[in-house]
């Protein structure tokens, strides 16, 4: 039996021909057809190098397992997801590193309804299957049908459910899909968007996918990555400009000036869309930064609800309370009319959707966010002993505070600031955000105090 390293907290991916090659990605397909006694597996795959030969040993093992594959290419992660849901498949694996270094790959699974693995269950049992190889015997050999081109129209239909076309103003976009697998999915959707005549215009940044990826690994929270969005933006006099990750379950956003908005501020105005659509509605965010997105939805008359970050619990959290949207700062936002799952391109719809039905600029829209409740964006530190970095922080802290929360790390809240610190599932980092209520203190100096106290 050989032990998996590339098995990390949500999803799996490693470093090439370290962690993993085409041999384990066979292992991988191959168990989850088993675990899941599939009949069907969607399989998909990003722009890197070694992603169609991991794709190809995925299907083979699925094969192998019994179960046919229905193969949808090059592809982003949340057409894997709707494609599972919308072929009714019993399980969905794209091989993706998304923003990792260039000599990393990976893969994300969801099973049926494109609902998140659970970890004890499902995560941890594929694993030991892909582990110890103890496969059971296939009355018959799965097929592969290649269903991309129906899949792909099938999911552009989808998301543009989100909007009504009819409404779309004139707006003038920089898309920068950062040569991973972005730009065939938007082409799509930009084609349907003209035979709707929108009246909109792209300017496309590092369209084509790549895989050596000649403008460097397309991840945009990268302050070094984004003046290829920015400066294209201020010098075309763009509208806006929005950026992708290399698997596109995250876009990023740009005002007219350049300025790079946080995940956080466009939560609030993605939650401001579904409320004015959908009044009342219950609306999940994540508990690093918290009291902008609360003002917004109960200024909407929505319910905001608190859930631990990541996926699978917003995802579950979603369910639970019928929510018809849920977002994180890290930009990972969440829509209940798309199975539950993630997606890159409905929040740059949606945004040119509010632009154009409130005929403000982008930094016109976050202006009052921004001035009402400043924070300061993630800031991660390297640390020896994350426990005792944040025991240290709350020793000094807690006696001061108003309120306390644990959904995830703690999150302390004063008179007119707080602070979440919680630890990293796959790295030795502590991760701090700090907010205020408009200018009453400043988060600078509250910013270095705390890192003082971290490293």
């Amino acid at each position: 039996m050989s032990k998996l390293t590339c098995f990390k907290a949500y999803d799996i991916r490693g470093e090439l021909g370290i962690d993993i090659d085409a041999s384990i990605a066979y292992r991988i397909g191959r168990a989850v057809a088993q675990h899941f006694s599939a009949k069907t597996v969607i399989v998909g795959r990003d722009a890197r190098k070694t992603s169609s030969e991991f794709a190809d040993a995925v299907s083979n093992g699925i094969m192998d397992a019994g179960a046919n594959v229905f193969e949808i290419g090059l592809s982003g992660t949340e057409e894997m997801y709707w494609a599972v849901t919308e072929f009714n498949a019993d399980a969905g694996i794209i091989v993706t590193a998304s923003h990792n270094p260039i000599n990393y790959n990976g893969m994300k699974i969801v099973k049926s309804g494109s609902r998140p693995l659970d970890d004890g269950i499902d995560f941890q049992a594929i694993k030991k299957l892909a582990e110890e190889e103890h496969w059971g015997k296939a009355c018959l050999l799965g097929t592969t049908s290649n269903i991309a081109k129906e899949a792909r129209e099938k999911y552009v239909n989808q998301v543009l459910k989100f909007i009504d076309i009819s409404k779309l103003k004139p707006l003038k976009i920089v898309v920068n899909c950062g040569n991973g697998a972005a730009g065939p999915t938007f082409d799509a959707i930009a084609a349907l968007l003209k035979e709707h005549n929108a009246p909109v215009e792209f300017i496309r940044v590092h369209h084509e996918p790549d895989h050596t990826f000649p403008n460097g690994i397309p991840n945009p929270l990268l302050v070094e990555n984004r003046s290829a969005t920015s400066d294209v933006v201020t010098s075309k006099k763009a509208d806006l400009g929005v950026a992708f990750d290399g698997d596109f379950d995250r876009c990023f956003f740009f005002d007219e000036t350049g300025a790079f908005i946080g995940g956080e501020y466009v939560l609030s105005l993605l939650a401001t869309s579904f409320l004015e659509k959908n009044p009342g509605s219950n609306i999940i965010h994540d508990p690093r930064v918290i009291w902008n997105v609360q003002d917004i939805v109960s200024t909407h008359g929505g319910k905001a609800i608190q859930s631990k970050t990541g996926h699978a619990f917003i995802k579950q959290m979603m369910r639970q309370t019928e929510a018809i949207y849920g977002g994180e700062m890290s930009a990972h936002h969440y829509f209940r009319d798309f199975a539950y799952c993630d997606s890159g391109m409905i929040p740059w719809l949606l945004i040119i959707e509010l632009l154009s039905t409130t005929g403000q600029n982008l930094s016109a829209l976050v202006h009052s966010q921004f001035e009402s409740f400043p924070s300061s964006g993630e800031n991660n530190f390297i640390v020896q002993d994350a426990d005792a970095a944040i025991s240290k922080v709350r020793e000094i802290y807690e006696p001061d505070a108003i309120s306390i929360d644990e959904t995830d790390g703690v999150s302390l809240a004063f008179e007119n600031w707080r602070f979440n610190l919680r630890k990293s599932n796959n790295e030795p980092l502590v991760r701090l955000n700090i907010e205020s209520r408009g200018n009453a203190v400043n988060i600078d100096e509250k910013l270095e105090a705390i890192k003082r106290l971290i490293t």
